[in-house]
């Protein structure tokens, strides 16, 4: 039968900025209830090695660093719910929250750490070699293509700032991009053409990411691609490829609920997590087109807690001196 949970605090999410909340939630005794979500653990589940979040002298596997985190979440009092929320009522106070399950979650107060997913080709091999070749995320893998040849799929600011980036890093980068022209911002552009190790390859299409097979485990090895003009396609060998066609937050719940800006990512107040609603707080990749980072993640999903605890304690302060 379909149940209704009841908590101070309810939170939307499992990632770094939902687990992070969670834990600082729990320590202040409000007994959180964190709502995992589709994907528990969010993109870091489908990281191997990560060398970039502080604390670990050595690598670390990405679904390792998310079930400690869930462990001390749940080790500080944190109630870890496996459901997704499919509705959500932000009209008045309690809100209230719809799961898959069919049941109905009402809290004081709400934070949202649903995420954002990066934008994928749909091609064949990407899905496969992710984690083995294949990334969305220039800061988080780049360090791995060190003195390599590496490719970037996209033409708008984020695959000219990844291309950037990894310039420093690779030994030569391909930039792929369908039109005759990029989107970036001329600056960006500027900078881009000015590095001797990238190319830029137009009016291209990447149609699959080929896998070398010959080892344990399979590794991306090279990009079919095919010029949209003449048709003629060719091979493009690389170590390693980033996806970059931008991100996608999930937001979809809160659409005239919540400000958003023109790409869906929740508005927040400066230096802050509170969002457009009174007692609803954003933190991580959902509110975060910038950074996109475990470590900034999980900084906001503490300081989300924090102000969610603030939050109730001047409400409960408010609600003990009407009834007084």
């Amino acid at each position: 039968m379909p149940e209704t949970h009841r908590t101070r605090l309810l939170i939307l999410g499992a990632g770094p900025a939902g687990y992070t909340a969670a834990i600082y939630a729990a320590r202040a005794g409000l007994e959180p209830l964190v709502v995992a979500g589709m994907q528990p653990g969010g993109q870091l589940t489908i990281t191997t090695e990560v060398e970039n979040f502080p604390g670990f002298a050595q690598p670390i596997q990405g679904p390792w660093l998310m079930e400690q985190m869930r462990e001390q979440a749940e080790h500080v009092g944190a109630r870890i719910q496996y459901d997704l929320i499919t509705a959500v009522d932000l009209g008045q106070r309690p809100f209230r929250a719809t799961g898959d399950s069919g049941d109905t979650y009402v809290a004081d107060a709400l934070v949202i750490a649903t995420g954002a997913q990066a934008k994928w080709l749909g091609i064949p091999g990407e899905k496969e070699l992710s984690g083995f070749g294949v990334s969305a995320c220039a800061t988080c893998d780049g360090f791995f293509y060190r003195g390599k040849d590496v490719a970037v799929i996209g033409g708008g600011n984020s695959a000219v700032e990844e291309a950037l980036y990894l310039a420093n890093l690779a030994r030569h980068v391909t930039l792929i991009h369908r039109r005759d022209s990029l989107r970036a911002e001329r600056i960006l552009q500027k900078r881009l053409f000015a590095k001797p190790n990238v190319t830029v390859l137009w009016d291209t299409v990447t149609e699959e990411v080929l896998a070398e097979t010959g080892g344990r485990t399979p590794v991306a090895r090279a990009l079919l691609l095919r010029d949209r003009k003449t048709g003629e396609a060719r091979e493009l060998p690389v170590d390693g490829v980033f996806v970059a066609i931008g991100h996608a937050p999930a937001t979809g719940l809160f659409h005239g609920q919540l400000d958003m800006d023109a790409e869906g990512y929740l508005v927040t107040a400066p230096d802050s997590t509170r969002t457009s609603r009174e007692g609803v707080f954003a933190a991580g990749d959902v509110q975060d087109r910038t950074y996109r980072q475990a470590v900034t993640a999980a900084g906001t999903g503490c300081m989300a807690a924090l102000e969610a605890e603030k939050f109730l304690a001047l409400s409960e302060d408010e609600q003990a001196a009407e009834a007084a």
